[in-house]
């Protein structure tokens, strides 16, 4: 049977380990007949990818924290497999020290961290990543309810979502004179590795999935497959169906 994604070739950013909304991705992604290309951050990320990525699965290493190796990347990218169809960019990060405690606490270089990493990584790699990118094709990042909501312990990243979901608009508009869609997924508190990384993460996850109508909170494996649909051809052929529901009723 075939996949929504057959012949589309995707690159994921982000994937660390197997308990992580980008591992979810790769799943949903594979499972749909996509061609995958994974970046990594450095040779250690790359040795813990091989011990759970199929091995025809395409790897290229790219630091977001350095617009250059971003360019160098998708020049890499470019030279192996062409153009490409979509990029799903699961990126974040911010010290430890400055997730607890008050936001004022967090000094400036924690906070450029945050935003550089989490944040103007976005910009760089739809920079680069348009310019390799076939026409209708589509972006997804990952964000948090904590753009919006003052969630305990989330302080810094918070800030960090706020400013990455503004960019998703931004690059939204810009970038549909190429017909490329840019989206974020936010799917509320899910059991990751990140996650633990966030004091009393098991009381936000609890309360989180409390708020559910069934109680159980998402899976990555449904964070997946929102992204596999938001990387299809569905979406746009939604809105011609809508556009023509619209033209019947004029």
């Amino acid at each position: 049977m075939s996949g929504i994604l057959d012949g589309k070739k995707i690159v994921i950013m982000g994937v660390a380990n197997k308990r992580s909304l980008a591992y979810g991705c790769y799943q949903a992604l594979q499972a749909q007949g996509a061609q995958l290309i994974l970046t990594y951050q450095n040779e250690r990320f790359k040795k813990s990818l091989s011990r759970f990525i199929d091995e025809d699965v395409q790897l290229v290493e790219c630091d977001v924290a350095d617009p250059e190796n971003v360019k160098t990347a998708f020049a890499t990218i470019k030279a192996q497999v062409g153009s490409i169809d979509g990029i799903i960019h699961a990126i974040a990060y911010a010290d430890p020290e400055a997730l607890s405690g008050e936001t004022t606490d967090a000094d400036l270089d924690a906070f450029e961290k945050a935003e550089v990493i989490s944040v103007y990584s976005l910009i760089s790699v739809a920079k680069y990543g348009r310019e390799i990118m076939n026409d209708g094709g589509s972006i997804v990042t990952l964000t948090y309810m904590g753009s919006e909501r003052a969630i305990p312990n989330y302080n810094i990243m918070g800030i960090a979502k706020a400013g990455l979901e503004a960019t998703v608009r931004y690059l939204a508009r810009d970038l549909a004179n190429q017909n490329i869609r840019v989206n974020a997924i936010s799917a509320g508190a899910v059991k990751t590795l990140a996650v633990t990384g966030v004091k009393d993460y098991s009381k936000l996850i609890e309360l989180s999935n409390s708020r559910t109508v069934d109680g159980e909170g998402v899976t990555i494996q449904e964070v997946g497959n929102t992204a596999a649909f938001l990387l299809s051809h569905w979406p746009l052929a939604l809105l011609g169906i809508r556009s023509m529901l619209i033209r019947e009723r004029i």
